[in-house]
This record gives C-alpha cells, structure tokens and sequence, in this order.
C-alpha cells in the first residue's frame, strides 16, 4: 500500500462506520477511493444529481438542506453522505453545499455495497437495516449473571505457588502472609500438556496439585506428620483447573461436579489466581436484591451510611455487566426507596408511632425510577386531611430531619432547592396538596412552573399510598384539558437546550471546576425527559417512568410515527453514556459526576450523541409547535 493510501486507510480508521472494518475491508476503501475539493459556497450535490459514491469529509464542513431549501444537517470531519441517495434510486434528494474549503473521499458505489453486505456494524451505521441511534443502542445490550460473566473478574491476586520441595510450614508460613485460604504446588514438567504450567520466574512445569485450609487441617495436623514434611507428601493430584475466559456458570459447575471449594484459574498456562466457590457467592450477592435485604437489617443510620461503599460496587458491576439504564435506574431507586423506608422505621422507632395518617412521596428520578449513583433527594409528605399543625407538626418535622439527614450521610445530598420534607410548604395535608395541584395546572405561568415542574414526577415510597395515587389521578385529569398550561410546561421544557453549535460541534461548559466537559444530565437526559414529560401530561398517562410515559405517548397521535422510538434510544444512548463515566469515575477513586469530556470518548459514540442530542433538538423544536400558547379571547 502506497503512502498516500495509508494515510487515507488511517484517517477512516479512525471514524464510523469505518472504524469497525476488517483490516482486508479497509485496505479495500482505501485503495479504491477517489479524492475531490470543493471551495466554501460551492455545491457539492443538487437535487436530482446522478451519485454513484459515498462521500466522505476528509477535512472542512458541508450543509445538507431539504426539499424546501431549509438546513437540514451540517456535517465536518469524519462524517459521512450520500448513503441515503444509494440506498435508493441513485438520485440526491438532500442537497449539499461546502460551508468551508472541504476534502472529500469517494467511496465508490460497488465498494459501498459490498462493505453493506459483509459487514453488519456498517450495514447498520447507513440505515440498511435500522437507524443509528437504535443500532448503537441495541449493540450494547448485555445480560448480567453467571452465564455471561467471565471468571477474571473475581480474580483480584495472583496465586501462592509453591515449589514441590518446600516444607508444610513454609507453606502455611507463605499461606498466612498472603492472607490465602490455598497454594498451588509446581513440580518438574512431567511431559504431560495437560498439566505443564509456566512458573513465576518464567520456567515450565508441572501443577500437581492445591493445598488448602483444610487440607493442612485433614492431611498434616490430624494425621501428625512433622512440620518439615514436604508438600510432595501431602498434595493430591491431579489437579481441576478453568480458564480465566471461562463463564463463572462453568466454574460454578466444575467445582459442584467435581466437588471443590478451591479452583485453579490460568490464562492460557500461566496461573492467574484460585477461585473459591465464596467469590462467586460474594459476586452474586452484590445485588441490589441482597443490597434491599440489608439494608432492612441495619439499626440506625450511621449502620445505613456504611453501606454506600456496597451500593456503588453493585452499580459498577450492573454497568460492567452490560445492564441497560432502564434495569440500573429501577435498581438505584429501589435500593434509595429502600433506605427511606428504613429510616422512616427507624424514625418512628425513636419518635413514636405518628399522630396521623401519612404518605413519604418520592419526586424526581426516585419516582420515575430512574436514579444513578449522582443523586440528591426530592421527596415531601403528604399527611391526612385530619392533620392539625399546632398538634401534629412538631413530630412530622423531626420526622422529616430524621429522613432527610439519614439520606444525606448515606450519599443522597441534600436538595439545594429545598424541595424536602424538612421544609413546611412540602409537608402538608392531601386536601392542600390537591389545591397546590390545581393552582399550577388552572393558573400556570412558566416562571410559577419552573421550581415546580419536578412535582408532576411523584411516587408514593411508604405509608397511604392512596393519598400520592388521588395526586395522580387529579393530575392526570386536569392536565390534558389545560392547554395554557401545557404550553407553560413546554416553554420550560425547552431552556436546557442539548450542546451542539452552529456547525455541530459539541459546546463546553464554562464554569470552572467542569471546565470544558458536557453535563450530559443537564444539557441531554433532564431537557429529555421534560418534554416526554409534557407530552405524557397532555395524553393523560398516569406513568412515571420516562419509558413507561413514551409506551403511553406511542398509543396517541401526539408524536410523528416512529418519533416515540427515536427519542427512546436516544434517551437511552445519552443515560448510558452518562451512567458509564459515572462507573469509570468510581473505578479510579474519583467522586462521580454528570459531566464527560468528549475527547475522553470514541469517535463512534461523539457521532451517536451528536445524532441523539439533534433528536433532542428536533424534539424541542416540535414541542413549542405542538403546544403553542392559546390566543387570547377579546
């Protein structure tokens, strides 16, 4: 391959679709590929040209426009156009224009097709079969548990190896200063494959066998052999070993055929560490199931506030293991409403049984389900209609102290707004909250709504749970038919706008500690569900959930067909890539945020969240639209 096709071949390789190609695929675009320079003004494509290539901007920026003439799409380095035309009639339809001095690369249209048929990742990337945003959410799509998950991820050090030579007393010496339960014992290769391991200094041998705990115990302690008996003597052979690749499900099954408690783990020949059968218990139980069962058990809240280090190894292992935000959002509010609930217990253990009737109510992300390991705490009570301040207050404000204090030691910070139900105005009897209910729906302002938007997202988390269903219930009544209202809630929805300039490059926050990072929950997955919010409000739907609300909302003539399922995966997309760096963030000991560094990203995922935050756009756009404020009456 000459110079020239090299560079061409590294500068594909660095973007999608091209990114995930064979290397006999790439060498192929490369070596086929033609070059064009179009100056800034000049058409690139008019409607109804003949194209038989992909195009694609090797530098520079282009504009794609509609039939109408308006923007449609700018496109820079590393994107690609044209596909849509191909895949067609061969006849451009969006025509394209150079904003900037632009290089493009031809893909010739046999090459096109050929990459669409033998590779699926392109295929999908072009819309042959789905659209990006949905391919790029489905690729990810894992299934955590024993089956899927490999055995190297219980290995955390390596083995205790022994020579066959040494003595049962150097053995246990070397056992308990590595804090082991076992240790591997090598011999000379004895020539057979099955058994030959590379020792640490690099030489072959042989694996005869393990020690364990109870091996010293059963073979040297009760039988009274000497401590200077060698280990030769006491080890039994052959051994059971697994690759580290291997599924914990066909650890689990080796070691209950073969009726083990310790199980050698080798890459390839070379011993990597010893799984006991308590690691894959352990693994198992570092779930928000077990993280519920103890939560449950724990007698105060500094036992509770101990508990954070357990809730962010569960959250690091369902993103490891490939769970969706959907399954780590349920599981995050289920583990939160578990720790209210307990410290309500507790509470009330302390201050006595209540004086009336009440319902804790969740709002915001616990009550869409929808929590990460970044979260503060919403929440209020609603208490029974025969609540007296004067009588009754007092207990329902240290009750409120109570929760919301034990929620903010165990890594739920406090609301900087004040929505909790520490604060009086949000710890109030059933009939004013419906009254709060029908004033911000009959009397709506944009500015009266904006502190306020976060109440139409509640959930009833313990007590009557009757009181926070009659909210919704009124809710879902009164909003459809308050079209003022709905336009108020959609003017708000549109003020987080997602980060994307003029030509579509990512816009940075400017404001220190994040300096030139993206808040992916407030400029993607807040402004995201705010409006799938506004249009759950206009059909009535009861759901919480943003995904559950979009089910809802696809039932009804709100949105565009198939508009439901694009802001799904890319509601979707920009979650998971906000949960992941959240994980990462975790992993190297760093305090978790909302904010990612595109650089810090793969070109793939730049160009799927600039495809999802221009849905988010689109879909911003539409909701001014959709819910326009009603004319006055003269």
């Amino acid at each position: 391959m000459d110079s020239e096709a090299l560079e061409i071949r590294q500068h594909l390789a660095r973007f999608p679709p091209f990114e995930g190609l064979t290397d006999a695929l790439l060498d192929l675009v490369a070596e086929s590929v033609d070059v064009a320079y179009f100056k800034a003004g000049s058409e690139i494509l008019e409607r109804e040209q003949t194209i038989d290539a992909l195009y694609y901007i090797r530098s520079g920026a282009v504009e794609v426009y509609r039939r109408g003439g308006a923007l449609l799409n700018r496109l820079e380095e590393g994107d690609i156009f044209g596909h849509f035309s191909l895949l067609r009639n061969h006849r451009v339809h969006f025509p394209v224009k150079a904003i900037e001095d632009t290089l493009v690369y031809l893909v010739p249209d046999e090459i096109f097709r050929r990459l669409g048929t033998e590779d699926e990742q392109f295929a999908d990337f072009v819309e042959l079969d789905r659209p990006r945003l949905q391919s790029a959410v489905e690729k990810r799509g894992g299934d955590a548990g024993l089956a899927t998950t490999r055995v190297r991820k219980l290995i955390s050090r390596p083995p205790v190896m022994v020579d066959a030579s040494v003595t049962v007393r150097d053995a246990a010496t070397r056992m308990t200063a590595s804090h082991a339960t076992s240790v591997l014992v090598l011999g000379e290769e004895d020539g057979n494959p099955r058994y030959a391991v590379t020792a640490p200094e690099g030489t072959q041998a042989c694996l005869l066998g393990v020690l364990t705990d109870a091996d010293f115990r059963s073979r040297v302690v009760a039988e009274g052999k000497p401590p200077e008996t060698p280990v030769s003597e006491i080890v039994q052979g052959p051994p059971t070993t697994i690759q580290s690749d291997e599924t914990l499900q066909e650890a689990m099954l080796c070691m209950l055929r073969n009726n083990l408690q310790h199980l050698p783990v080798l890459h390839r020949r070379t011993p990597v560490g010893v799984l006991h059968i308590s690691d894959i218990i352990r693994h198992q139980t570092h779930t928000s199931l077990y993280l519920v069962e103890r939560i449950f058990s724990q007698g105060s809240p500094q036992a509770l506030a101990r508990l954070l280090p357990d809730v962010r190894e569960a959250f690091v292992r369902m993103v490891e293991e490939g769970a969706d935000s959907q399954v780590i959002g349920s599981a995050l509010s289920t583990i939160g409403r578990s720790f209210t609930r307990r410290l309500l217990e507790l509470g009330e253990a302390e201050l006595g049984p209540p004086p009336v009737p009440y319902c804790f109510m969740a709002l915001g992300s616990m009550a869409r389900n929808e929590q990460t390991i970044v979260t503060d705490q919403d929440n209020a009570l609603v208490l029974d209609d025969s609540f007296d301040p004067a009588r009754h207050d007092e207990y329902f404000a240290a009750l409120g102290q109570f929760v919301s204090d034990g929620l903010a030691a165990c890594g739920y910070s406090y609301c900087t707004g004040g929505i909790m139900a520490t604060n009086r105005e949000w710890r109030q009897p059933l009939r004013v909250w419906r009254e709060y209910f029908i004033d911000w729906i009959g009397q709506p302002t944009p500015e009266r709504l904006l502190h306020s938007s976060i109440f139409f997202d509640l959930d009833s988390v313990s007590g009557e749970e009757a009181f926070v269903v009659a909210l919704q219930d009124l809710v879902a009544e009164r909003a459809p038919r308050s079209p003022l209202f709905l336009a108020a809630m959609a003017r708000n929805a549109g003020n987080r706008t997602p980060p994307l300039g003029f030509f579509r490059n990512f816009v940075m926050e400017k404001d220190g500690k994040q300096n030139n990072t993206i808040n992916v929950k407030r400029r993607g997955t807040a402004p995201m569900t705010d409006l799938i919010r506004v249009h759950a409000l206009a059909c009535g739907s009861t759901a919480q959930n943003s995904f559950d609300r979009l089910n809802d909302i696809a039932r009804t003539d709100l949105l565009p067909s198939g508009v439901s399922d694009r802001i799904r995966y890319a509601l979707e997309l920009i979650s998971m890539l906000r949960i992941r760096h959240q994980a990462i963030d975790l992993q190297r000991d760093h305090p978790p945020t909302n904010s990612i560094e595109p650089e810090n990203i793969s070109p793939a995922e730049r160009h799927n969240l600039k495809d999802a935050f221009q849905l988010l756009s689109d879909a911003q756009k539409f909701l001014q639209f959709r819910y326009p404020i009603p004319a006055r009456r003269s």
